[in-house]
């Protein structure tokens, strides 16, 4: 698949579709034409066969993603939005109704709307550099989407403080690893290997036990408890008319590797 930009750049290769926000001169900060580009990148990931697992990173080794380009925002005045969340934000996986893992492998500074990325990932890998920081108050913006994920990665205290004092306020990887929003920490040249290294871990498994498996967790967060317990059942049956579900047993029966339904 090709894209008419350049600001996000776009690879599937032996199973692992890696996504790169591509503007590092700019921060790597989201323009409008990244904006168009990745619910075509999202939708290719949920429908090629061939993607297991999708990467998403940023370009250089500076920042990751530093939110909304404000200059071209200004310029073109694209924050003037008034649909539907799910009309108007359109960046990640989750955005976009894709169920196959996201790995977040967070390069440098990540800042606004560029924590959409980390707090809507399945798995975070962090530089040891990284630094997340939150913007919108500072230009006069609320902070009501990503930051409502922040606060359930992180410790209420720590995402408000993150939210209500701005950019005074960096929270860094050692920090949020200690806390739990980053799943890996690890040396800058060592960010991609590990991203990979995960990756490579997913595809072994049935995408589709992975995939219903990934929705029972994240649907989870939205009902009570018994209500989340009742979901993951109906996940668990729905699995069990699916070929890979007897395939698993019978594999591990015979001490040989799976043949997956793709």
């Amino acid at each position: 698949m090709e894209l008419d930009t350049e600001d996000v750049l776009y690879e599937v290769k032996n199973g692992i579709a890696y996504i790169t926000l591509n503007r590092p001169s700019a921060g790597n900060s989201i323009s409008l034409t990244m904006q168009a580009a990745l619910p075509i990148v999202w939708a290719d990931v949920r429908d090629n066969p061939l993607v297991r697992v999708a990467i998403v990173t940023g370009a250089g080794g500076k920042h990751f993603c530093t939110g909304v380009d404000l200059k071209e925002a200004q310029r073109v005045g694209f924050l003037k939005v008034e649909g539907p969340l799910s009309s108007d934000v359109r960046l990640t996986a989750r955005h976009n109704g894709v169920w196959k893992p996201v790995i977040c492998a967070v390069n440098g500074v990540v800042a606004g709307g560029g924590l959409h990325f980390v707090v809507d990932a399945d798995l975070i890998v962090a530089a040891s550099h990284a630094q997340f920081l939150d913007s919108h108050v500072n230009v006069g913006q609320v902070g009501g989407i990503e930051n409502i994920g922040l606060a359930k990665r992180l410790p209420l205290g720590t995402a408000l403080r993150m939210t209500l004092v701005g950019r005074e306020y960096r929270l860094s990887a050692e920090r949020a690893h200690h806390f739990g929003l980053v799943d890996e920490l690890v040396a800058p040249e060592d960010l991609m290997a590990t991203s990979v290294a995960i990756a490579e871990q997913i595809k072994k498994n049935s995408p589709q036990a992975v995939s219903l498996s990934q929705q029972a967790i994240w649907n989870s967060l939205e009902v009570s408890y018994r209500d989340a317990m009742e979901y993951g059942w109906e996940m668990v049956k729905l699995h069990r008319q699916h070929p890979d579900s007897t395939e698993g047993p019978v594999a591990f029966a015979e001490g040989r590797e799976p043949r997956w339904v793709d």
